[in-house]
């Protein structure tokens, strides 16, 4: 059982939420499986032709360098 507890402020008003922490570690990879499915979606849409990962990697190393 997930028990999120919220901090108010003087009005009542929710101003944060304290939950377990094994709650948080799935809602962070819930959130990085989100980004990984938005980032595939935009290059497909892009419809570019697809490069190899050691490619790619190459060209980002030598933008760092830039």
């Amino acid at each position: 059982m997930t028990t999120t507890t919220f901090i108010t402020d003087q009005k009542g008003k929710k101003i944060s939420a304290v939950l377990p922490i094994k709650a948080y570690k799935q809602l962070l990879e819930e959130l990085e499986e989100l980004e990984d499915i938005r980032a595939y979606d935009k290059a497909k849409a892009k419809k570019e032709k697809p490069i190899l990962l050691k490619d790619a990697a190459q060209q980002r190393r030598k933008k760092a360098k830039a």
